[in-house]
């Protein structure tokens, strides 16, 4: 398996967790295994969630680290290791990402009802 983050937008997240799956073919991965590439394929990948969330209506930052025999294809829900969203919108961009396990997700998208 291999560690993929996914850049996704918070309506995305939504739409991932109602469908059971998630897309991995704009994933991000370490060019290793170590913590130090783990944590900049992190944060690569949060570059390119705020270039989509940009103009959203909700432009927060938000990543899922997903365990995936092949990056490119679409993984189950059950493959989600954790998602990491921007607290608040209009964070900045060296902002640190709240970490939510997959448990949580569905409390997290109520609150932003």
């Amino acid at each position: 398996m291999t560690r993929a983050y996914v850049p996704a937008t918070y309506a995305e997240l939504a739409r991932f967790h109602a469908a059971g799956e998630v897309p991995t073919t704009e994933a991000v991965t370490a060019s290793d295994t170590s913590e130090e590439a783990e944590y900049d394929a992190l944060l690569d990948a949060a570059v390119a969630s705020a270039e989509r969330a940009a103009g959203s209506d909700d432009p927060r930052r938000v990543v899922l680290a997903v365990d995936v025999p092949t990056v490119g294809l679409a993984a189950p829900w059950r493959h989600v290791a954790s998602v990491h969203v921007d607290v608040e919108p209009g964070a900045e961009a060296d902002d640190d990402l709240a970490w939510y396990a997959t448990q949580e997700v569905g409390d997290l998208l109520g609150l932003a009802d």
